[in-house]
């Protein structure tokens, strides 16, 4: 059985059934992390993946992040700084990522992908302790709870993973603390969004406290740097989980007083990060400008190549002079953006949740607008990026029959391997085409079929 098989049979069984859509999502017993965060806007069924299918997705994606995270040894020397100031780092964000980077590269992260016609294709790849989507279990759950769903899953043995309780096992391992020895965390945030975060961290340090680390929530600025310790008050801190991210440091000019202190306890072994600042290179588009570039294919081993090949569209740096297509011509980049407006997408290196990209295909981006943000990217932190044309998937309705939506799948990596999935997709009828909670998308999770 395949994602089509599971789904066509699943849509089937909820016309049989005769459900309406909305009493498949039992909002009712949702707890309250989850209406916090999102409002609501579950959707109707979960997605389904076969046995093989989860397996071949895993692994590309985990092939995809060992070539990412060789990218400094491979292409650089060794030399991380470099690197970090060739994907355009600022230099208080290079030293924030020298002064806590870890042994080895954090394993959480998240390949968000559309599928198109040939498979799945990725958009963008986050890594670290700020991606969101780790509570997709409970979601899955939640529609567990209707007897139409639970009987599916029963007939055709389908489970999720728990991506919290991953994340925590992450937290441990990755921070050196054993498992039940319940270590104090403050679940950092930065100032300027810690107001409006403050009600769903304390809901999530809640959960987590649940499953033994005992997490606070708090911002870099609440925490204190004292007799050889980090405190939160009056709390000594083991680890602090970082919600900021690197674009924060730009935000302050006084950034570097509030990092510092900390980081020089991280490099003298006073509290742990998770995850250090350096995973978030990782996830620039310029790292994935450099695997999707051909000069650089002989760097890489045949299993990583063929994942890059299967799931990573054609990325190249806004820069002048000459790259190679797919199909191996030869072109000056500049001359082909702006005659290829509608199979391309322009997309800045650092940001993520869709801020800056502009999508070529738009009815909205006309050919003058497109050419003067093309031109005015040239040698700034942007790529230009091939235009995937995502196969919608059916979701039931009300009304009876199914509707298409547009989605994302947000596949996790984890300690222990495949991390579940995180959902969120918007009807192609609103013709929404950067997918995201803020712009109105629902979420929800994946059911994979068991061996």
């Amino acid at each position: 059985m395949n994602r089509a098989n599971l789904t066509a049979r699943y849509l089937e069984e909820v016309k049989r059934s005769g459900v309406r859509a909305s009493d498949l999502v039992t909002t009712d017993r949702q707890s309250e992390e989850l209406q916090i965060q999102y409002q609501d806007r579950y959707l109707s069924r979960p997605l389904f993946l076969g046995h093989e299918e989860r397996e071949r997705l895993h692994a590309d994606v985990a092939n995809l992040r060992s070539a990412l995270v060789s990218l400094p040894d491979r292409l650089f020397g060794g030399d991380l700084a470099g690197f970090a100031r060739a994907l355009g780092m600022a230099d208080v964000q290079v030293s924030a990522i020298l002064r806590s980077r870890g042994t080895t590269v954090t394993q959480q992260s998240r390949a968000d992908l559309y599928t198109d016609e040939t498979g799945f294709k990725l958009l963008e790849f986050n890594m670290g302790s700020a991606i969101g989507g780790i509570d997709n279990s409970d979601m899955c759950r939640m529609l567990l709870e209707h007897p139409v769903l639970a009987e599916f899953a029963r007939t055709h043995r389908l489970d999720f993973v728990d991506t919290m309780r991953e994340q925590v096992n992450n937290m441990l391992v990755e921070s050196g603390f054993a498992p039940g020895s319940k270590p104090v965390m403050a679940t950092t945030d930065w100032p300027s969004s810690f107001q409006t975060l403050e009600p769903f961290m304390r809901h999530f340090t809640g959960r987590l406290q649940e499953m033994g680390i005992d997490a606070h929530p708090c911002h870099i600025g609440q925490l204190e740097v004292r007799d050889g310790r980090v405190w939160l008050g009056e709390r000594p801190v083991d680890i602090i989980q970082r919600l900021f991210m690197l674009e924060d440091l730009l935000e302050y000019p006084d950034a570097a007083a509030l990092m510092d202190p900390i980081l020089d306890a991280a490099a003298r072994g006073e509290v742990k990060i998770f995850t250090p600042m350096d995973a978030e290179l990782f996830a620039s588009k310029a790292a994935l400008a450099m695997l999707s570039d051909e000069q650089h294919r002989e760097r890489f081993d045949p299993e990583e190549l063929a994942s890059i090949d299967r799931i990573l569209p054609w990325t190249r740096m806004v820069r002048p002079g000459l790259v190679t297509l797919e199909d191996g011509r030869r072109v000056e980049l500049l001359d082909y953006a702006l005659q290829h407006q509608q199979d391309l997408a322009l997309k800045p290196t650092l940001l993520h949740g869709g801020e800056g990209v502009l999508l070529g295909w738009r009815p909205d981006t006309d050919p003058d607008t497109w050419q003067e943000r093309v031109r005015s990217a040239m040698d700034e932190p942007y790529v230009i990026q091939r235009r995937i044309r995502p196969v919608p998937e059916l979701f039931p309705t009300d009304d009876g029959d199914p509707i298409p939506w547009i989605v994302s799948w947000g596949v996790f990596t984890v300690v222990n391997g495949y991390g579940g999935v995180y959902v969120r997709a918007i009807t192609v009828d609103s013709g929404v085409e950067v997918i995201n909670h803020s712009g109105g998308a629902y979420s929800g999770g994946c059911l994979h079929a068991l061996p």
